[in-house]
């Protein structure tokens, strides 16, 4: 089995000292019991990790790992940005949970013209929460990064990131249904960053599909099925990583 992941500010090199404390370290001591002589790995979140042994355990809330190894780990190329059009309540998480899972590097909450669910007064709880999914999903997963889950955006927002990315000569697709092109089909070797536009369960609207498609935009149909807002990503995101170079280990 695997030694648990924990995130922590900075990773030292090999042979330094790491403590684990604060709601991290509660975890580690009372939750997973870990004790001295025990494997732990930790992790900032953006590309360092490293694997330690445990020499001390400090009260309920904190304990000190030596580093053994230290690594780190570049974001997987080319880097997938996920436009998520806000799901209904009970299936928000879940799409930040897969996504991450699947290894999105960058996750956009996305008010569609169709969304049932409304941030309205209230995207700072949201992005808040997301953000919290992506670092328990990340450490689930030993993610070495935690993907970014950037400020609630508008059809403006993502027009002007769609318009950015195709600008550096990457991609954008969006999921769509009633597309001709499959997914498979789209040339993907050797680009810098692809956005995928994932629409509310309602689908999405006609203006945004040709408001996109104006600026290069293509659309694309992962499959014969239609498959929920919530597991849209994660689909292609595996379909992305079969199909590049992003899972090849490194």
């Amino acid at each position: 089995m695997s030694p648990p992941v924990f995130w922590v500010d900075q990773v030292p090199s090999a042979g330094a000292d790491v403590v684990i404390d604060g709601p991290e370290g509660r975890h580690a001591v009372t939750v997973t019991r870990l004790k001295v002589g025990e494997a732990v790995v930790v992790s900032d979140g953006r590309g360092a990790r490293a694997e330690c042994e445990v020499v001390a355990v400090e009260g309920k809330d904190r304990l000190r790992g030596r580093v053994r190894t230290f690594v780190f780990t570049d974001r997987p190329r080319p880097v997938v940005t996920v436009v998520q059009a806000l799901p209904k309540s009970e299936r928000s998480e879940l799409a930040v949970d897969l996504a991450t899972e699947a290894g999105a590097d960058r996750i956009v909450p996305w008010q569609a013209a169709r969304c049932v669910a409304r941030w309205s007064g209230k995207a700072d709880k949201g992005v808040a929460k997301w953000r919290s999914v992506a670092a328990a999903a990340a450490k689930q997963s030993r993610r070495s990064w935690i993907p970014e889950i950037t400020e609630l955006a508008s059809t403006t927002d993502v027009r002007a990131r769609a318009a950015d990315v195709l600008a550096g000569g990457g991609r954008v697709l969006l999921l769509h249904e009633e597309a001709a092109e499959p997914l498979r089909d789209i040339p993907l070797a050797g680009l810098p960053e692809i956005l995928l536009v994932v629409g509310p369960e309602g689908g999405l609207d006609d203006a945004e599909i040709a408001d996109l498609v104006a600026l290069g935009a293509q659309p694309v149909v992962l499959g014969p099925e239609v498959l929920r807002t919530s597991a849209a990503a994660v689909v292609a995101l595996g379909a992305i990583g079969a199909l590049t170079d992003r899972w090849v280990r490194r």
